[in-house]
């Protein structure tokens, strides 16, 4: 995907100011002082600037007090390094999910080692895994939170269940909607079953996304289109 030419966020140009000004980054949420932002009002400092995918997707996580973890997905997705589809998103399930997730429960002390954790073994999952390997990435990032906010390990007992059945659940979610593979999709999907199984098994009632319309339709090739719950027909 090509990245705009001016805002980073919308596209719009860009507007330069006589004297800085007090922003607050779209990304990250520190507030700066600059005498640039878009006409709509966006601002993203220079270190959000210079991040590459992953080190955008942790920073966003980890400064963020947001508890949707949809609300964090598309604050992501709306950066141009966010490609349509990628093993990125392998990470960008957990990470929301640890963010929202800790952010709810009010343990902020254990949302940065469980983000870096996630983000080290989501590394771990092959790109292209939900064709050569029946098992999407998206779906195993919801095991990954699992397993980090339980503690799971291989000898675990009841976190051991969970972490595979949060899997289990969200990979039959995805495979029934068909092929070919769509990142956006299966990260939709894939979130919206980590809700639901939070809900059920931990007692735990994170926001609830709301309706769902995609907006990276025309840049896939292989969209499904009326046959994807999220198209919105553009």
């Amino acid at each position: 995907m090509t990245p705009p030419s001016g805002c980073l966020i919308c596209g719009a140009d860009l507007e330069y100011l006589d004297q800085p000004e007090e922003m607050e980054c779209q990304y990250c949420k520190r507030v700066c002082k600059s005498t640039t932002w878009c006409v709509n009002g966006h601002y993203i400092c220079d270190r959000c600037h210079r991040l590459d995918t992953e080190d955008l997707i942790e920073v966003i996580c980890l400064q963020s007090t947001e508890d949707n973890p949809f609300i964090l997905m598309e604050r992501i997705f709306s950066s141009p390094r966010v490609m349509t589809h990628g093993p990125e998103h392998h990470f960008l399930v957990p990470a929301v999910l640890v963010a929202a997730f800790y952010n709810h429960t009010r343990q902020p002390g254990k949302k940065e080692l469980g983000i870096k954790n996630a983000r080290h073994r989501a590394g771990l999952v092959k790109g292209g895994s939900c064709g050569l390997l029946g098992d999407c990435g998206a779906a195993v990032g919801t095991g990954i939170f699992v397993s980090i906010v339980t503690g799971a390990t291989p000898l675990s007992r009841e976190e051991w269940r969970m972490a595979n059945l949060m899997t289990a659940r969200a990979l039959e979610k995805i495979a029934l909607h068909g092929g070919p593979r769509c990142c956006k999709r299966n990260t939709f999907l894939a979130l919206q079953e980590a809700i639901r199984f939070i809900s059920t098994e931990m007692g735990i009632h994170l926001p609830e996304p709301g309706k769902i319309s995609c907006r990276f339709s025309d840049q896939n090739r292989e969209c499904l289109k009326d046959r994807c719950p999220f198209y919105n027909g553009i």
